[in-house]
């Protein structure tokens, strides 16, 4: 359609007399297409080609192209294009000068529906002899860009990243060349760049990858301007850098790359930029500009930023700057401004960059101004002629984040719910439609990094999100959703402020630059009196396989004495355990001195597992004993042995607890040998980051205050250890304010002869095929279970294995590749040690398991082998559905529950092939209507199922599934 289209235009101009092959011979350098929604209620873009033409070999082309054709048409479809021709929109073209002009082409388009579509443009005759591209001539290879764009009606106003640097600077032979597109995206999105292929059009608007090899390539190895070899080419991914170090061939080069639209982490378009590179002999040294800092502002603030070129050869230069914050259709005043004082008459030249922001500037990614400066010959250089102008650009790159709000406070309120605080804060200083502020909620009162680089709260802090209100509001009453707060806890508030994306409201385009959020407020923190008790200490007094003990304390609560209280306190196995079991009853009348927040643990397998406790606390309320809360869980810290090094001991230790045991300093403890039962302290360990701390001792005593004990590290010896964690709640009410709790003791060798050897683990596997039988079988269970068993070896590799194992530990993921986590520890003395163990309550058969062993000292064998599991596939469709409203079988839809199903796309097409349904509803529920609300007619349908089940992958392989159903009204 688009070549007997041309013909036709060929011969109608052939029959006006035009200059046929130069109206053909277009030498386009560069180009891109790029496009923005116009119309608030319809799918309506402007699109726009931005062209740049050879003159010095095509001029008369380059006049004569008044009109172009784009093609546009859907990615996932092979239906036929739209072809649609656009004026030129200046007569003559600009010259930009190094003989370019730069055309301009515009028509607007309504499309259909929503969906992916390309827009593509290619016309005849590239340059004749370009190296990096074929096969040649070069002059008979057409040029041809494409933009993909995504019509989404939730998108609201949305348009591409425009280009503003054009692609036509001079590079010099052995000198850096460095391009910037100074893409700007007036929505807000995230922009990446990536390096692609020049092309020429293929079928229905397609690309075809040309013959390429990249401009470093071609000629001799060379090297970079600072000497090292070889020559480079590359795209910085994140500030669309493209930067060639350095020209070796002088010449013609072209290159391509694609700026990436995404939005919330879902790329959303891409635009391709195909550019020439001309590479010149140059007699001269390319100017320098100094590097710029990266900025964050408060929306409000003044920039003034001085910019600095410098040429040393005493050419005179010319200082620009582009970029989207100049120009008032992408962006709302104030404006900036850029000044240079004497341009183009000086060898060095200052520039100074001025912008007011304001609250219509605050946007989640950072603005990117782009600085270049050109060169020129002095009047009394040599060889003039053989001069060629360079140029050298920098970026500034300024965030502008949302102002903080201010005078957050919080008062108990009265409501039916129960506990409740009222908060109030000062009117916002930006008030942007759309805006929210966001309440944020934890327990206790801790600061947090603040940096104007880093707004809204920074992940881990352990803030929650409460609620959100609209940007003029300055109250709120928290009572936790109608079910009110905790009694007695001391709670911390923040807030924070979101800005919307662009385009979130359709009759304000430009109101806003693109999201964002403001830095978090100052923390307000209800200190109250501690009416529910805090567990402070779980530490292990006796390291046993029967007698072991732990030794339990708690705060005693905020209440008055007299009244009868009672405090359960409850246990369970491992640091994670959560099957509890009550081990104390203590009642008290809470009278001051009383010994009622101690209990001591006895009768534990300390040597073997850690333990995990909960308290409850009851008081009395109209006579009776009522449950106020139950305190935080916390685990007893447990010591493990690292992996095996010659002549040292590596010790893992951990603590699962409500305290905070970071920025700490710890203790390290050895055992006396001289001395049996007597524990040396050895090492003070400064630890950071997570809950797993680690030590490694080589026998040095590091702690000499209690005199010094070093010993020489040997192989197969055997050597004991205990540790004293140190942490804090870190708030003024818990007393005390510094908290201390032991490790059982652990002893082990320096080697890893007496380490278990790994079990040998199996996994039941499951019978799809009974089950597909009875495809109701998943259907309302509480939850699956998988079964493991395993065996322990007596010798690997010639080797005997330590027999006396005391537990094996079980670990799973939910997928191949995460790290395991430890489930459970079996262990059931003094009977014969369980090798089975029943992972239930599962929602998914989908996970991958391993099993250790642990013996007399603690220590644990290397993985065994990791045995995975997946679900057997369960989806059934019938073949007939009668939507005629009598509320039977009304709507296509698997039968029984579609098991296991992670995601679907479900198409159904006609009996001409024609799609008239798709969804990607796990049920399907297909009402017999089109996806426009048609109905359609009774008859035969054919459908197409792409199922991804959920799988012990992350990402599963999908099953595609095909067939027909009968729609009968």
């Amino acid at each position: 359609m688009r070549t007997a289209l041309r013909i036709l235009l060929l011969s109608f101009c052939l029959g006006l007399l035009c200059t046929g092959y130069d109206a053909m011979a277009t030498h386009i350098r560069a180009g891109e297409i790029t496009a923005r929604r116009i119309s608030a209620t319809t799918l309506t873009y402007e699109l726009k080609l931005t062209a740049y033409f050879d003159i010095q070999n095509g001029e008369g082309a380059a006049n004569a192209q008044n009109s172009v054709f784009f093609t546009i048409g859907n990615v996932n479809s092979t239906g036929n294009p739209v072809i649609l021709e656009a004026p030129r929109q200046e007569s003559p073209p600009p010259n930009i000068g190094n003989n370019t002009t730069r055309n301009t082409y515009i028509i607007n388009y309504t499309f259909p529906s929503t969906g992916e579509y390309r827009i593509s443009f290619e016309e005849d005759n590239r340059n004749n002899g370009i190296l990096n591209i074929g096969p040649p001539p070069t002059q008979n290879l057409n040029f041809y860009v494409s933009t993909i764009l995504e019509i989404n009606a939730s998108f609201g106003l949305n348009q591409t990243p425009v280009l503003l640097n054009a692609p036509i600077d001079l590079a010099a032979v052995r000198q850096r060349y460095i391009h910037n597109p100074n893409a700007f995206d007036a929505d807000g999105d995230s922009l990446a760049y990536r390096l692609f292929v020049p092309q020429r059009s293929g079928v229905n608007g397609a690309g075809i990858n040309l013959q390429y090899v990249n401009p470093n390539q071609i000629g001799a190895p060379g090297a970079t301007e600072a000497g090292a070899s070889p020559a480079t080419f590359s795209m910085d991914r994140i500030t669309g850098d493209l930067v060639w170090d350095a020209p070796v061939t002088k010449g013609y080069y072209n290159v391509a790359f694609v700026v990436e639209e995404w939005r919330d982490g879902v790329l959303i378009g891409q635009i391709v930029r195909d550019m020439q590179i001309i590479v010149e002999d140059a007699r001269n040294d390319r100017p320098l500009m100094d590097p710029l800092p990266d900025i964050c502002v408060e929306a409000g603030t003044r920039i003034n930023q001085q910019v600095k070129a410098t040429d040393k050869n005493g050419d005179k230069l010319t200082l620009t700057s582009t970029g989207g914050v100049y120009q008032a259709a992408l962006i709302s005043p104030a404006l900036a401004t850029f000044n240079v004082a004497q341009q183009g008459s000086q060898s060095t030249v200052l520039g100074q960059f001025v912008w007011q922001t304001s609250c219509n500037h605050i946007r989640q990614e950072p603005y990117d101004v782009l600085f270049k400066v050109e060169d020129a010959a002095g009047p009394n250089i040599p060889n003039a002629s053989l001069f060629r102008k360079l140029v050298d650009m920098t970026t500034l790159n300024i965030r502008v984040y949302g102002p903080k709000p201010l005078g957050l406070r919080a008062v108990a309120a009265t409501d039916p719910a129960g506990v409740a605080y009222r908060l109030n804060w000062e009117a916002y200083k930006c008030q942007v439609d759309g805006a929210k502020i966001v309440i944020y909620r934890k327990e206790g009162c801790t600061d947090i990094l603040e940096d104007v680089c880093i707004t809204g709260i920074p992940a881990g802090s352990g803030y929650e999100e409460v609620a959100r209100v609209n940007v003029d509001q300055v109250t709120y009453l928290d009572n936790n959703n109608g079910t009110g707060l905790r009694a007695g806890v001391s709670y911390s508030y923040r807030l924070v402020v979101e800005f919307p994306r662009p385009g979130t409201n359709v009759n304000e385009p430009g109101s806003l630059i693109g999201g964002g959020e403001s830095v978090a407020s100052d923390e307000f923190c209800l200190k109250l009196p501690m009416l529910m008790p805090v567990i402070t200490n779980v530490t292990v007094d006796t390291t046993s396989d029967i007698k072991g003990v732990i030794t339990i304390k708690w705060t005693k609560p905020a209440a008055p004495s007299g009244l009868p209280a009672q405090y359960r306190l409850f246990r369970a196995v491992g640091q994670t355990g959560t099957a509890f079991t009550q081990i104390a009853t203590i009642n008290t009348t809470l009278a001051a001195g009383a010994p009622d927040t101690i209990f001591v643990d006895r009768g534990l397998n300390t040597l073997v597992n850690p333990y995990n406790y909960k308290l409850e606390y009851w008081y009395t309320q109209g006579g009776t004993l009522v449950e106020l809360d139950e305190a935080k869980t916390a685990s007893s810290v447990r010591l493990e042995q690292g992996a095996a090094e010659p002549s040292r001991v590596r010790i893992n230790w951990s603590a699962l607890v409500p305290w905070d045991n970071t920025n700490r300093t710890h203790r390290v403890y050895r055992e006396d040998k001289t001395k049996p039962g007597t524990f040396n302290r050895i090492a003070d360990v400064n630890v950071q980051g997570p809950q797993t701390f680690t030590f490694i001792d080589d026998g040095t005593d590091r702690y000499a205050a209690d005199g010094t004990v070093n010993v020489t590290i040997v192989n197969d010896s055997t050597y004991c250890y205990k540790v004293e964690t140190v942490g804090s709640y870190n708030n003024s009410q818990i007393k005390p304010a510094v908290l201390f709790n032991f490790s059982q003791i652990l002893c082990v060798s320096s080697s890893d002869t007496t380490k278990p050897c790994p079990p040998v683990l199996a996994l039941d596997p499951l019978n799809c095929d009974s089950l597909n039988a009875h495809p109701d079988a998943y259907c309302d269970l509480p939850g699956f279970t998988n079964h493991l068993s395993w065996t322990y070896p007596q010798s690997v590799g010639g080797k005997d294995c330590d027999p006396n194992v005391l537990a094996y530990k079980v670990y799973y993921a939910r997928y191949e590749g995460d790290a395991p986590a430890l489930i459970a520890t079996v262990t059931i003395p003094p009977a014969p040690l369980a090798t089975t163990y029943d992972h239930q309550g599962l929602t998914s058969f989908a996970g991958c398991y391993y099993v250790t062993a642990v013996n007399r000292f603690g220590a644990e064998s290397a993985p065994s082998n990791i045995v995975c599991k997946d679900n057997c596939p369960m989806f059934v469709l019938p073949n007939v559905f009668t939507p005629n409203g009598d509320l039977k079988n009304d709507v296509f839809q698997p039968f029984a529950c579609p098991a296991f199903v992670q995601s679907l796309e479900f198409k159904a097409f006609n009996r001409w092939g024609a799609q008239v349904f798709s969804t990607k509803d796990v049920n399907i529920n297909w009402n017999g209507k089109t996806n426009g609300g048609k109905d359609l007619a009774a008859g035969q349908y054919y459908y197409e199922v792409t199922v991804y089940f959920e799988s012990s992958k992350r990402v599963s392989t999908p099953t595609t599934i095909k067939g027909w159903v009968q729609l009968l009204r």
